[in-house]
């Protein structure tokens, strides 16, 4: 009698481990799709918001979409640092963005204003601070890319976008919903190629396993 090839085994653990993170990532591709529908949805809103009547300037985030690029003003009593930012002003030519961290009293978390933009990245901005008007915007986004494609990141500050610029800079363009990126679908694609990565290799490491054994 010929011998029978023995039969597969599947290791049980390890197929419950690996079946569950595939189902998660499923699960945030999903949540992608469905942020996706959200965003847009936001961002509709958002593009018509410039043209709307002046809201007060919130302290803490996140930014509402009804309230995101509505005119606003805040009042900077002084200056505490200064952030530098790739950027594009008013009129179409690019630089860098100079925003200010603002202190707005005593306590509480200040603001930020992107004051202008200059030619120059060790400009030093002639402004120390005051009542200031523009838009309500949001800090520039520098979070993780995996931590943004899981949805698990520390919502953006709300930044004000001046409408004048102090001398020696241009004034900054004003916020575009076209400026906001809605990135929902793509992570969900890679939500779900990671999720096919994961099948595929954990198949190939069952097939060497139960493979003949080399004597």
């Amino acid at each position: 009698m010929t011998d029978q090839p023995a039969p597969a085994r599947i290791p049980l653990i390890a197929t419950i481990i690996v079946a569950l993170a595939v189902l998660t990532m499923i699960a945030l591709g999903v949540w992608q799709l469905q942020r996706r529908g959200e965003k847009e949805q936001a961002l509709a809103l958002a593009a018509a918001n410039p043209g709307r009547s002046a809201v007060a300037f919130p302290m803490l985030p996140p930014v509402a979409p009804d309230i995101l690029f509505r005119p606003s003003s805040v009042h900077c009593l002084r200056v505490v640092g200064w952030r530098i930012e790739a950027g594009r002003a008013a009129d179409g030519s690019t630089g860098y963005r100079h925003i200010a961290q603002c202190s707005t009293g005593a306590e509480g978390p200040g603001a930020l204003v992107a004051i202008g933009v200059g030619q120059k990245p060790d400009d030093k901005p002639n402004w120390t601070g005051g009542q200031v008007s523009g838009w309500i915007s949001e800090e520039p986004d520098h979070r993780a890319l995996l931590s943004r494609i899981g949805g698990k990141v520390t919502p953006l500050r709300p930044m004000l976008i001046a409408r004048q610029a102090p001398a020696g800079l241009k004034a900054a363009a004003p916020p575009s919903a076209a400026d906001v990126p809605n990135n929902h679908l793509a992570y969900a694609v890679q939500w779900f190629f990671f999720a096919g990565v994961a099948v595929i290799i954990y198949i190939l490491a069952l097939r060497r396993r139960n493979g003949p054994k080399s004597s």
